[in-house]
C-alpha cells in the first residue's frame, strides 16, 4: 500500500512540474507577443523626414524600390523597404535602392532632411543616377558609422562637416563626380578604417595626417598630385593609381601589414623600397607606368627561405626604368610583369623552373636587354603559361606566340641597341 501511495505522489509531482513549465512557457510567449504589439510606432519626425526624402528621389523605370513606401501603413519600420528602426521607433539604417543588378536604381537628389534622422547609424545609396551635392547637414548625424553613396552622379566637394563624425568607420563615395580637395580633418577621424574616394575628380595633395586606425584607402582614378605623405602602419589596402602623384616611395617602407598595393600610372621616381619584397602578406603589388629606377632585390636566395610570391600573387613593375640583372627573388610570383624596363643579362634558372612547373603562369620580359633564357633540354612549356621574351638581345626559342599585341612583331632588338646598352652597362 505504501508503494502505491509513493508511486501516486511521484506521478503527481511529475504532472505538476510539466504544468508549471508549460504555463511558464505560455507566459513567456504572451509577454514577447505583448512586447512586440506594444513596440513604439515610428517617430513622427522620422516619418516626416522619410516623406521629404522620398519626394526628392524617384525610381528609374524598371525599379520598384519605393513601391512599399506607403505612408498610411501602420508600421513603416516593418513595411518600408530599406528602413530599419530601433526599439524606440527611430530609424537607424537607411538603404536607398536595392543594389540588385536587375534594378536600375534611383534618380533625383539627396535631401537635407536626411539630417532629421538623428539616430541614423548607416546611410547607403546604391548605384543609380542621383545628382547634386552631398548634403553637408549629414555632419549633424554624429552617430553615423557607415556612409556609402557609390556609383551615382553626385557633384560638388566632400563636405567638411564629415569631420564632426567621431564614430564614422566607413566612408565610400566612389564613382561619382566629386571635386575639390580632401579635407585634412576628414582623414584624422579617430574611428575611420575604410576610406574609398576612387573614380571622382578630386584634386590637390593628400592630407599630411591619416587616421591611425585606417585599414583600407582607395583614391585611384582622381587628379590628386604631390608626394605620398606618411601613412599609418595599419594599412592593408592602398591604391592611389591613375593620379598625378610624384616623388619617392619612402612612405611605403613602414607599411608591414599591406596585402594590396597599387601606385601605378603616376610619376613616382627613385628605387622601389626593398621592404616591399620581404613582406609575406603583400601578394598584389602594382608599380607599373611610373619613373622608378634602380634594380631588383639583389639578396641571394637562401634555399631554406621561401621566396616572395606564392599562389595568386601578382607583381607588375612594367614600364619603368628598372636596371641591372634579374635576381631570383621574384621567381615564386604567379603573375610577373617586368617588361619595358632596362634589365640585362641572362634570366636566372629559377624563373625557367618556375615557368615549367607551373608556379609562374604569366612571365612578361619583353622590351628589355636580356641576353639569355637558358632552356632545359626536353622540357615542354605548359599550355597554361603566358611567356613573352620578344624584343630583347637574344633570339628566343620560346616566348613569342603568347606576347600581347603591344609587344610588337620584332623578335629581337637591333644589335646596335644591344651593343650600346651593353657598353653603357659595363662602364657604369
Amino acid at each position: 500500500m505504501d508503494g502505491i501511495f509513493l508511486l501516486f505522489i511521484q506521478q503527481w509531482l511529475t504532472i505538476t512540474c510539466h504544468l508549471f513549465f508549460f504555463f511558464l512557457l505560455l507566459f513567456s510567449v504572451n509577454s514577447a507577443v505583448s512586447s512586440f504589439q506594444q513596440r513604439p510606432k515610428i517617430s513622427g519626425v522620422d516619418l516626416a523626414a522619410l516623406s521629404v526624402i522620398k519626394d526628392s528621389l524617384t525610381d528609374i523605370p524598371g525599379s520598384r524600390f519605393f513601391s512599399t513606401w506607403d505612408f498610411s501603413s501602420p508600421d513603416p519600420c516593418s513595411s518600408f523597404t530599406g528602413v530599419t528602426c530601433g526599439f524606440d521607433g527611430r530609424v537607424t539604417v537607411l538603404s536607398l535602392g536595392t543594389g540588385l543588378s536587375v534594378s536600375p536604381g534611383l534618380a533625383g537628389s539627396l535631401s537635407p532632411a536626411l539630417s532629421n534622422l538623428t539616430q541614423l547609424t548607416q546611410l547607403i545609396l546604391f548605384p543609380g543616377l542621383v545628382t547634386g551635392p552631398i548634403p553637408p547637414q549629414l555632419g549633424q548625424l554624429t552617430g553615423l558609422r557607415v556612409i556609402s553613396l557609390t556609383n551615382n552622379r553626385l557633384t560638388g566637394p566632400l563636405p567638411s562637416s564629415f569631420s564632426s563624425l567621431p564614430f564614422l568607420h566607413t566612408l565610400d563615395l566612389s564613382s561619382n563626380r566629386l571635386t575639390g580637395s580632401i579635407p585634412p580633418a576628414l582623414t584624422k577621424l579617430p574611428s575611420l578604417k575604410v576610406l574609398v574616394l576612387s573614380s571622382n575628380e578630386l584634386t590637390g595633395e593628400l592630407p599630411a595626417t591619416m587616421s591611425a586606425q585606417l585599414l583600407h584607402l582607395d583614391l585611384r582614378k582622381n587628379k590628386i598630385k604631390g608626394p605620398l605623405p606618411g601613412l599609418p602602419s595599419t594599412l592593408r589596402y592602398l591604391s592611389v593609381s591613375e593620379n598625378s602623384m610624384w616623388g619617392p616611395l619612402n612612405a611605403l617602407d613602414s607599411l608591414s601589414e599591406l596585402v594590396y598595393l597599387d601606385v601605378s600610372m603616376n610619376q613616382f621616381s627613385g628605387p622601389v623600397p626593398t621592404s616591399l619584397f620581404f613582406n609575406p602578406s603583400l601578394t598584389s603589388l602594382f608599380l607599373q607606368r611610373n619613373n622608378l629606377s634602380g634594380g631588383l632585390p639583389s639578396i641571394k636566395v637562401d634555399p631554406s627561405v621561401q621566396s616572395y610570391g606564392g599562389e595568386g600573387s601578382v607583381v607588375d613593375l612594367s614600364h619603368n626604368s628598372i636596371t641591372g640583372e634579374i635576381t631570383p627573388w621574384l621567381a615564386g610570383v604567379e603573375t610577373l610583369y617586368l617588361n619595358n624596363n632596362r634589365l640585362m643579362g641572362s634570366v636566372p634558372e629559377e624563373y625557367i623552373k618556375s615557368v615549367y612547373d607551373g608556379t609562374t603562369t604569366t612571365l612578361y620580359l619583353q622590351h628589355n636587354y636580356l641576353s639569355g633564357f637558358p632552356l632545359t633540354q626536353g622540357f615542354t612549356l605548359p599550355d597554361t603559361v603566358s611567356l613573352c621574351l620578344s624584343y630583347n638581345c637574344m633570339e628566343p626559342e620560346v616566348g613569342i606566340l603568347a606576347c600581347p599585341v603591344s609587344a610588337g612583331r620584332q623578335p629581337s632588338r637591333p644589335q646596335s641597341q644591344c651593343s650600346v646598352f651593353s657598353h653603357r652597362g659595363s662602364s657604369d
